[in-house]
This record gives structure tokens, sequence and C-alpha cells, in this order.
């Protein structure tokens, strides 16, 4: 199997720099870049069955976080935006557990895919995760688990989805709702949100859909999956710089072992 069985070339020319510019104008337009039907239907399915196979190593876990991932500032009211408690339910394979011969690890591995995220991303150099989980994961949300209202702290984010619950389970965003490099954390705003006062536009996407998103200012989360088959999604996640690995605390806390 190579990259032209598991991305449709002519739909998506992803070696093409034509292309790529395109790309990299809508996510810079939007926010967000959105591929439906990236992944052809035999490639899907294979990473479909892998995905459904390895579920039952995943490692499930809660936590309760704020919207900007950072610790309780006792300084603040319980109630103020940056100490606001959301929660995060979900379970995760590593990239240790998927295979070398997948269609996910040959896509990451892919030179012409990475050459064409960093075009699309403006990012000089793309690496892999020094450490054996981080690089490639599976997340899987049962009925009732969700991901809470966050900003990333990265500057953008990769993901492919496998599997659609037949209901729930939905991406809502508010882009661009701060800008952290000025410093600008917008609380008026975040807290609007989370009393249900703006309403956030919904990113729709099928299985086979690949996403890029910057979510560093954009605010997203995914509803809890409401019906009893599971969502299944891989996140393809790069560094900038080599050698980076995620820090052991939180391997403990999303993976359960640090190796």
């Amino acid at each position: 199997m190579d990259i032209s069985d598991i991305i449709d070339l002519k739909r998506y020319a992803v070696a093409e720099a034509a292309f790529a510019r395109d790309c990299a104008t809508r996510l810079a337009r939007d926010g967000a870049l959105v591929l439906s039907d990236f992944i052809r239907p035999d490639a899907l399915l294979k990473i479909r069955q892998e995905a459904a196979a390895g579920e039952a190593q995943a490692y499930f876990c809660a936590q309760t976080h704020s919207v900007y991932l950072t610790p309780h500032d006792p300084n603040l009211p319980a109630r103020h935006p940056a100490n606001r408690q959301v929660t995060s339910s979900k379970g995760c394979i590593c990239d240790d557990v998927i295979a070398a011969q997948s269609p996910l690890r040959l896509l990451y591995d892919s030179a012409v895919f990475r050459a064409f995220v960093r075009a699309v991303t403006g990012e000089a150099e793309l690496f892999a995760y020094a450490d054996p989980l981080s690089s490639i994961n599976i997340h899987y949300a049962r009925r009732g688990q969700e991901l809470g209202w966050h900003f990333d702290n990265s500057s953008f984010a990769i993901t492919l989805l496998i599997e659609k619950p037949r209901a729930g389970g939905r991406f809502e965003y508010v882009k661009d709702l701060r800008d952290a490099d000025a410093g600008e954390m917008n609380y008026s705003g975040v807290a609007a949100l989370l009393d249900g006062t703006i309403t956030p536009d919904v990113l729709r996407m099928e299985p086979g859909t690949l996403v890029l998103f910057r979510g560093r200012n954009s605010i997203h989360r995914v509803t809890p999956t409401e019906s009893d088959d599971t969502r299944m999604l891989a996140v393809l996640a790069y560094n900038s710089e080599p050698g980076i690995a995620l820090s052991e605390s939180a391997r403990m806390t999303f993976y359960g072992r640090l190796r």
C-alpha cells in the first residue's frame, strides 16, 4: 500500500503547490480546513477495523480542566472563566499500538503528506514525537463521553474521523475568541460562551474527513456521544522541532503509562 492507495490524489492533489496554496488560504480564512472523503474507502475500512480491534486496549479516563488548560488561580473567583471547570472524558490508544503497515502509519510517515501539511501550515519542518506514544493516537468517545471546551496549546491539529456516532459527538467551535499571542484572553467572551449566550459554529464531517484546525485561538469542544456506537477519531501530531516528547505527567494523565 502506498500513498495513492490511501488518498485520492486526483481529487486531492496534495503534491501540487497550487492545491497546497489554496488549502493554506482556506485554513487562514476559516481557521479550519475540512477535506471530506480524504481517505479512500478501502483504506478507511482498514483503519476502522484496526481502531475497533484496538478499543479493548484503550486507556479511558476523565479530567476536569479550565478552557485555558491552566492550573486553578487562587487569586481569582471560582466562577471566573479562567477557573471554571469543564470535563473531558475519552479512551485512547497510542502510537506504539498502531501497526507498521496501518494506513494511518503510512499516511503519517509519508513525505508527500508531510510536505503538504508543512505548506498548508507554514511550518518549516515537521517531526514525530520523541516519545513512543504521542505521534499517532486514536480517541474513543462512548455514550456520555465528551471533549470539554478548550483552547489548544499547539498552533494546529490534524484529525481524521474514523467512525461517527448516530447521535451527539458534534465538533463545535468559535473562531478567534481570544488572541493568545497578544495576551488577550477575552474572559468576557469565554464567560458568555460557557453561559450559553454565544451560539458556536458546528464543523460538519463524515468518516474519512481530514481536518486541519487552528485551535490556539479558536475555542472548541466535542459534545457528548448520545448513542451506543463509539465515536472514533485519529489524531496525527507533529512538532516543529526534533526531539520533543510529551511530558511524563501528561503521558500518565492521558495514556496511563510512560512507554
